[in-house]
Formats: C-alpha cells, sequence, structure tokens
C-alpha cells in the first residue's frame, strides 16, 4: 500500500489525454496545456505545453512554440523552442528561429532557420570552450 518505489504515471495522471487539432481545422489563438499536442490542422497563435507537440503532414503552425519534444512532419513558421529533442520528418518545412537541446532531421526536411543549440535556451553558451572559427576564406582554420 505504501511503497517507495514509483509507477509509472499514466498520461492522465501527467496531464491529461493528448489534444488534437484535426484536419480541416483553423484556430486563431493561443493554447496552453500540460498535455501533448497535435496538429493536423491550422494555428496561427501559439502553444506552451510540459509535452510533447507533433506536427502532422498536413498541419501548419504561424507562431511560437514552447514544448520538450516536438515532430514535424508539416510546417511550421515562427519561434519553436523546444528543451530537448525536435525531430523532422523529411516532409517538414520549418522557417524562423529554433532554440533547441537536440536535433533530429530526416533527409528531404526543409530547415530554412537560425538554430541556437544547448538546452532548448536562446543565446546559450557553447560549452567546452570550444569557439567557431570565423575563417570566411577556403583555407584552413588556424589554432588560437
Amino acid at each position: 500500500m505504501f511503497s517507495d518505489k514509483q509507477k509509472p504515471r499514466t498520461m492522465s495522471e501527467i496531464g491529461g489525454q493528448p489534444n488534437r487539432i484535426e484536419k480541416n481545422t483553423k484556430i486563431k489563438g493561443d493554447i496552453i496545456s500540460e498535455a501533448d499536442f497535435r496538429i493536423d490542422g491550422k494555428l496561427d497563435g501559439n502553444v506552451k505545453t510540459s509535452g510533447k507537440v507533433v506536427i502532422g503532414k498536413d498541419g501548419y503552425i504561424h507562431g511560437k512554440v514552447e514544448c520538450v519534444n516536438a515532430d514535424i512532419e508539416g510546417s511550421f513558421n515562427g519561434e519553436l523552442l523546444v528543451s530537448d529533442l525536435l525531430s523532422l520528418k523529411s516532409s517538414a518545412v520549418i522557417e524562423g528561429t529554433v532554440s533547441v537541446s537536440k536535433l533530429a532531421v530526416e533527409p528531404g526536411a526543409t530547415f530554412n532557420a537560425s538554430c541556437t543549440m544547448g538546452g532548448g535556451k536562446a543565446g546559450a553558451s557553447n560549452s567546452g570552450g570550444f569557439k567557431p572559427s570565423m575563417n570566411t576564406k577556403n583555407e584552413p582554420a588556424k589554432a588560437s
């Protein structure tokens, strides 16, 4: 009855059932949720969730998205802040700014965005003391 062992929590205990915007549905406004979110329709606004955001093949978001993980098959235009893994499928089209911890891109995906990596926080600094070279000529970089 009283155990120190933690059992896996269900989705309803974490934040409820996953949310879904179906194909042929347009929404204008902001969405805040603790559960996962799948968009197969169109959203003009912002999404903030402590779960995962999935943009289906026919889905489109124009706005700002803040989430833990994201899988994108459709289109996104705006600011994307992913604190863990962003996975771009081959049909994905991304434009805007992206801040992410980990990035996976399938061949064929369109990624026209400025990208910052480092825990999903914009402006995160490089770790390990590595300084990128500003060498613009076609010659080997020199160690400093």
